[in-house]
């Protein structure tokens, strides 16, 4: 279910509260590859299967930040900040890629608000991301999140 957010004021009455979780998403061996073609991170646990079957995962496995990278589009399905002029992803404040994402795997984000602060015309939120494969304990990814939202 997702979090609807009209305000600044609304945002900043969740900060420390946990928003859920987003719907799981497959990642496949064509976002591994295309996004190898993108960053030029052609190394083959990534892109050749045949060779990652012999490799330390037995296959291959996302790029690190591929799985960051979904972030925004997974949190799509957790909060919603409506009523705004526009919002952009404004950093990392932490990052850690704690276990791989083997391809084929599905993945969600749970979160957390962690802060809201004033910035000229909007606000600047930090949300505390956990990415997870399913059916596994240990997360992928684990990293705090930053986006401006304008008003």
């Amino acid at each position: 279910m997702v979090t609807h957010v009209t305000s600044s004021e609304e945002l900043k009455s969740l900060v420390g509260s946990h928003l859920g979780y987003s719907e799981y998403i497959t990642v496949t061996q064509e976002q591994v590859n295309l996004f190898a073609d993108a960053t030029g991170d052609h190394q083959w646990i990534h892109v050749d299967p045949e060779h990652a079957r012999n490799g330390p995962f037995g296959q291959t496995i996302a790029h690190g930040y591929l799985t960051l990278s979904l972030i925004p589009v997974l949190l799509g399905g957790v909060m919603h900040v409506d009523n705004v002029k526009m919002g952009v992803n404004y950093g990392a404040n932490k990052v850690r890629f704690t276990s791989p994402v083997l391809v084929g795997s599905e993945i969600r984000a749970g979160a957390t608000l962690a802060s809201v602060e004033d910035v000229t015309g909007g606000v600047q939120v930090a949300l505390d991301v956990t990415v997870e494969v399913k059916d596994t304990v240990k997360p992928s990814c684990v990293a705090q999140v930053v986006f401006r939202y304008y008003f």
